[in-house]
C-alpha cells in the first residue's frame, strides 16, 4: 500500500467491534470512510458498489458464512488492496485458509488495542500485519525441525535468499536497495523472481516462505 488508505471496508457481524474497529481506523488514518457489512451478503454487495477499498478487515466467524469465502473475490475485483483477517480465531483451521485465499495479514481481536494499532501503522511500512501469536504459530509450522534450510531453498539464487530475508524483515524497495546497493530496478526484478519461483503474491506469503525454506528464524 502506498499512502494513506481513504477508504476501507469493514466485515464485522458484532456492532459494539464494528465501532470499535472503526474508531481504531479513523484514529490511526485521518479522513478515512469506513463502508461496514455486518454479514458476507453485505459484503458482497458493497464489492459490487461501494468505492474500492485500499484497507479491508475480514471476521471469520459470521451470521451467513465464513469471511474466508470473501477474501478470494476481493482480491480479484480490489487487486490494491490490503486484506487483513480480525477474528478471535487462531487456529490452524481457520489461519491457513485465509491466508491461502489471498489475505495479506491476520490479526487477533483479543490482543491489546495498541498492538492492533501498531499493526495497521506497520501496513504503511509494507510490514505484515500478523498478530506475534499468528506469527509464530506460522514460524513453528515451516520452520524445519532440523533447524537447517529447508528443501526447495536451492531453487533461489543467493542474492534472492538475501532479498527474501530482507522482505520478511519488512524491509521497503528502497530500503533493500540500500541495503544491498543495488538498483531499485535490480530489486524490482528479483522480487518478481522469488515470487514466480515460490508461486506467492504478497508480502505476507513472503515472511512464511522464508520461515519455510529455514531462511529466519524465531
Amino acid at each position: 500500500m502506498t499512502g494513506l488508505p481513504t477508504h476501507a471496508l469493514l466485515l464485522e457481524d458484532l456492532p459494539d467491534v464494528a465501532q470499535w474497529l472503526t474508531r481504531l481506523l479513523q484514529a490511526r488514518f485521518a479522513g478515512i470512510q469506513v463502508t461496514h457489512a455486518a454479514n458476507l451478503a453485505e459484503a458482497r454487495r458493497a464489492l459490487q458498489s461501494a468505492t474500492p477499498a485500499q484497507l479491508a478487515l475480514v471476521d471469520l466467524g459470521l451470521p451467513d458464512g465464513d469471511g474466508t469465502q470473501l477474501i478470494r473475490p476481493l482480491a480479484q475485483q480490489w487487486p490494491h488492496c490490503t486484506i487483513v483477517v480480525t477474528t478471535l480465531f487462531g487456529d490452524d483451521a481457520h489461519v491457513f485458509p485465509a491466508l491461502r485465499a489471498g489475505a495479506h495479514g491476520y490479526l487477533l481481536k483479543d490482543q491489546p488495542e495498541e498492538r492492533l494499532a501498531a499493526a495497521l501503522d506497520g501496513i504503511l511500512q509494507g510490514e505484515p500485519p500478523l498478530s506475534p501469536a499468528i506469527a509464530q504459530r506460522l514460524l513453528r509450522t515451516f520452520q524445519s525441525a532440523t533447524g537447517e534450510l529447508a528443501p526447495g531453498v536451492e531453487i533461489l539464487t543467493l542474492r534472492e535468499r538475501e532479498v527474501l530475508v530482507l522482505v520478511s524483515k519488512g524491509c521497503r524497495l528502497p530500503e533493500l536497495a540500500d541495503k544491498l546497493q543495488i538498483s531499485r530496478h535490480t530489486v524490482s526484478d528479483h522480487l518478481k523472481s522469488i515470487y514466480r519461483k515460490l508461486n506467492i503474491n504478497s508480502r505476507a506469503e513472503a515472511t512464511l516462505e522464508a520461515a519455510r525454506l529455514g531462511l529466519v528464524k524465531i
